[in-house]
């Protein structure tokens, strides 16, 4: 298949970009969206059919399969003719059954082969970053990818295997030119992030060690009025080397992502994770002695197969004792080709939901108590988008990653203002502008 025809000039073409799942993702469709609008695409208007459907997949859970092949068969009817090109997590655990949905023409399921495959039809100039990120204030940078990991309930090693960095020259060019077309705030991802550099200067490659905390260091000396985010770490990746960067970087926002997944000992040996949680809270501790006042945000699994009451209960007293400001809540989902997914004692949907309910009740306390601490406290605030239930409003987070709402307009969208803590609710915190 060529994507250019005699009857169609290049310059004509149309396309549309689709994503689900995680930030790397979304970096990844970015940097597919600009490299066929190097090669003469733009993107299809609303009521226009596209030439071309770009569908990103995800596979962390049997949802996430269905949604993907829902989308493409909805583009596929809302784009008579169109040729789809699916990639993405999903496209390279299940390519047969995605390359059988209609108008799928293509199924990349490497992402490293991308550059290869659209240069086969006719996309010849990839960029080797991005410098946009439309429809968001802040924007990702894809710093590393693939796990080799071998926690039982995911799929994700099987489908992002081995580990791969990107070089620190490419993403330091790539935020100095994302920081210079405005982007306030710029948050560093990948599939295991806490293993970037892992790959490149170990055993004999003769390189010195430049791990996260170097890029830490690197980012940092970027000038300008940003702001750099960690979208995840491991509890077992945080220690001195990593604290102090993060205490000495001045672009570093004071907020951390370990993933949790469990709070109880016997439920994280289930699922082959690498750390206690007495270990794991005092890792947090030691960030909290060294690091103003840090805010943290975890994943955790609710319902992992054999999960006890008692086992569920040392769940809420761990997030309870770690002082979450956001708990990510995943009903376990059994993939098939994992461990987990043969376990015995499978838990029912119903209990379940009524933990996800019970842990989300919990969340929304913990929420709120960190938003109090913030009372008094000077935020700057990155606004995302006006109060349509409040006019005269704004929306936006601020560096601890606290959902703020203070007075404002559209000019202040996608800037930063700073404001002053007056009021902690369960779901965001009140400020005054300064």
């Amino acid at each position: 298949m060529t994507l250019s025809t005699s009857e169609t000039p290049l310059a004509e073409k149309t396309c549309q970009l689709v994503t689900l799942g995680c930030k790397v993702n979304q970096y990844e469709t970015q940097l597919v969206k600009e490299a066929l609008q190097k090669n003469g695409y733009r993107e299809a208007s609303e009521n226009e059919t596209a030439d071309l459907c770009v569908v990103n997949t995800c596979t962390v859970t049997a949802t996430g399969d269905s949604k993907g092949r829902k989308l493409i068969r909805q583009l596929s009817k809302n784009n008579p003719g169109t040729k789809i090109l699916v990639m993405g997590c999903y496209a390279t655990r299940d390519p047969k059954t995605v390359s059988e949905l209609p108008g799928v023409f293509e199924v990349i399921t490497d992402k490293r082969e991308l550059p290869d495959i659209l240069e086969r039809h006719g996309i010849v100039d990839m960029p080797t970053g991005i410098s946009e990120f439309e429809g968001r204030k802040r924007a990702y940078v894809k710093v590393q990818d693939g796990c080799i990991l071998r926690c039982t309930y995911c799929i994700i090693p099987q489908v992002r295997p081995g580990l791969q960095s990107r070089s620190p020259e490419d993403i330091e060019e790539e935020v100095r030119r994302l920081v210079g077309n405005g982007f306030k705030e710029i948050v560093l991802t990948g599939i295991h992030v806490g293993h970037f550099g892992v790959d490149t200067t170990r055993g004999k490659s003769g390189k010195p060690p430049f791990r996260l905390w170097h890029l830490f260091r690197k980012l940092d000396k970027i000038p300008g009025d940003w702001r750099m985010r960690l979208s995840s770490v491991e509890a077992a990746e945080i220690h001195d080397d990593f604290i102090s960067a993060a205490a000495d970087c001045e672009h570093l926002c004071p907020q951390f992502h370990p993933s949790l997944q469990s709070g109880s000992d016997t439920v994280l040996r289930r699922m082959k994770r690498r750390y206690y949680v007495s270990r794991f809270l005092e890792k947090l501790q030691m960030m909290r002695e060294r690091l103003n006042h840090p805010s943290f945000t975890t994943d955790v699994i609710v319902g992992f197969p054999g999960e006890t009451d008692q086992e569920f209960e040392e769940t809420l007293r761990a997030c309870a004792a770690a002082e979450f400001m956001k708990i990510h809540i995943f009903p376990f989902s059994a993939r098939k080709g994992t461990p987990a997914a043969s376990y015995d004692n499978q838990i029912s949907p119903e209990v379940r939901q009524e933990r996800c309910q019970q842990l989300a009740e919990l969340e929304r306390d913990l929420a709120q108590k960190f938003y109090r601490s913030l009372i008094d406290q000077n935020l700057e605030v990155l606004v995302e988008r006006e109060c349509e239930e409040r006019p005269g409003w704004v929306r936006g987070t601020d560096r601890w990653y606290a959902p703020v709402v203070c007075p404002g307009s559209n000019v202040d969208v996608g800037q930063f203002v700073i404001a002053r803590g007056t009021q902690g609710h369960r779901e965001y915190l009140e400020a005054e502008r300064i």
